[in-house]
C-alpha cells in the first residue's frame, strides 16, 4: 500500500515561522516589562494569607476536651503555633501564639499542663536546654517577655482562621 507524502516545508517558510515566533516573544516580553515598570509597589503573595484551623464546633470541642491545640509548621519547619479558645462564646475568645519563645530552638516548645492551668516549656531533645519560663492561657509569659501572637477570626462558613501574616513588630 503506497504511503502519501506529507507537506514539505521549504527554507523560506521555516525562516518566516521562526521570525514570527521571535517577534511575538519580543512583543510579549516588552509588554510584561512595561506593566512591571508602571507600578513600583509590587507585592508577591504565595499561598494562603491565613491558616484555616478547621470548623469552629470541632476545634472548640477538641480544646474543651484535650486543651489547646499545637499546630506544627510542616512546610517551613519554623512557625509552630498554639490555638486556644476561652469562654462560652464560640466566635470570640480565640488566641493564637507561637509555640515557643523567640530565640528558643525548635526542640523547646510549650505544652499545656491542665493541672497547673498553664503552658510549660519542655524539650524533646536531651542535649537542649530550654528557658525556665511558663505561659498563661492567654499567651502571657511568666518572665514578662513577649511572645508573637496572631489575630484569630471566624469566617462566614464557621471556620477558624489565623492571620499568619500579621506583623507583631508593629505593636512593639
Amino acid at each position: 500500500m503506497p504511503v502519501a507524502k506529507g507537506p514539505r516545508i521549504n527554507a523560506r517558510s521555516a525562516v518566516l515561522v521562526g521570525i514570527t515566533g521571535v517577534m511575538i516573544a519580543l512583543v510579549l516580553g516588552g509588554g510584561v516589562l512595561l506593566l512591571a515598570s508602571r507600578n513600583s509597589n509590587v507585592e508577591i503573595q504565595l499561598g494562603d494569607t491565613d491558616f484555616d484551623a478547621g470548623q469552629i464546633g470541632r476545634i472548640s470541642a477538641e480544646i474543651d476536651d484535650r486543651g489547646p491545640i499545637l499546630y506544627s509548621d510542616v512546610a517551613g519547619r519554623s512557625r509552630d503555633l498554639i490555638l486556644q479558645h476561652l469562654g462560652e462564646d464560640s466566635e470570640g475568645g480565640w488566641f493564637a501564639f507561637d509555640a515557643r519563645p523567640t530565640g528558643q530552638p525548635r526542640d523547646c516548645f510549650f505544652e499545656w499542663n491542665a493541672d497547673r492551668a498553664l503552658f510549660e516549656l519542655i524539650t524533646v531533645a536531651d542535649d537542649t536546654t530550654c528557658r525556665d519560663v511558663t505561659m498563661d492561657e492567654r499567651g502571657n509569659l511568666s518572665d514578662g517577655t513577649v511572645i508573637d501572637t496572631y489575630p484569630v477570626s471566624v469566617d462566614e462558613a464557621g471556620r477558624v482562621r489565623v492571620d499568619l501574616n500579621y506583623d507583631n513588630n508593629e505593636d512593639r
